[in-house]
């Protein structure tokens, strides 16, 4: 199986090597490394072709931010499974990409797999703050708070095809509507490895500050709206919880 891997970057000088090489060095060899560009300004380019054919294909032109750009990439992609690995974001270990993909060989109606992501500091990413570990999705968990950590999800190409992409009126929740529409909408098929694929700087969009805190969670209700479902009056509060226990953990 062929594995397409989307990085969207804009500026990310100072991240990009440590996402590049932890797909470099991975011990699954039949991996498609696709960078797709905001026209950055920075050194990001500068440093993305330095890696010469290690990197599969190229894309650099203004988008409309990190969804736009991540869907592009899919577009793009000629795997048969796709992830997204942002550019502060890298693989948490060599064998990440070859366990992905033993799940979808081990067992051919699985869509989706998922897994546990680490939160580190940004000017340190050894330093763990918080332990996202998800498990495996039971019908209605979205309405309760949870969602399994994006970074981590894998997904057949097809599912894109016959689902559809990021939407754009989302700025801040396009992925969590995304997965509410993938898990409970069209309940496809997932596997949750209870291992940890992903190392996340802190420091998003989506965590800058309280505003954007506010607006995403404002987003992610409107995400059940779009999906013909009735979002929890107390919905703020129920995402909210089991990130305060992963902390305390």
């Amino acid at each position: 199986m062929r594995v397409s891997i989307i990085t969207a970057t804009f500026n990310s000088d100072s991240t990009i090597r440590d996402t590049i090489e932890s797909v470099i060095n991975q011990d699954y060899s039949n991996i498609e490394h696709i960078i797709v560009d905001g026209a950055s300004k920075d050194n990001t380019m500068n440093i993305v072709k330095s890696y010469g054919n290690k990197i599969s294909r190229i894309i650099s032109e203004p988008d409309k931010g990190i969804y736009d750009a991540m869907n592009k990439g899919i577009k793009t992609a000629t795997g048969d499974i796709v992830g997204i690995l942002n550019s502060d974001d890298f693989l948490a270990a060599n064998d990440v990409i070859s366990r992905i993909v033993a799940e979808f060989a081990t067992d051919r109606a699985i869509e989706g797999v998922y897994s546990n992501l680490y939160y580190v500091r940004q000017d340190n990413p050894n330093i763990i703050v918080r332990h996202w570990i998800s498990r495996p999705f039971k019908c209605k968990s979205f309405f309760r708070g949870w969602h399994p950590p994006h970074p981590t999800l894998y997904l057949k190409k097809e599912i894109y095809e016959k689902y559809g992409l990021f939407n754009l009126n989302l700025p801040l929740a396009a992925d969590f509507e995304l997965m509410l529409r993938l898990f409970e909408k069209y309940n496809i098929k997932t596997k949750y490895i209870d291992y940890t694929t992903i190392r996340m700087r802190l420091g998003g969009a989506t965590s800058k500050n309280w505003t954007n805190i506010k607006k995403q969670n404002f987003e992610c209700v409107k995400a059940f709206n779009i999906n013909g479902f009735k979002a929890p009056t107390l919905y703020p509060i129920y995402r909210l919880i089991p990130k305060l226990l992963q902390y305390i953990k």
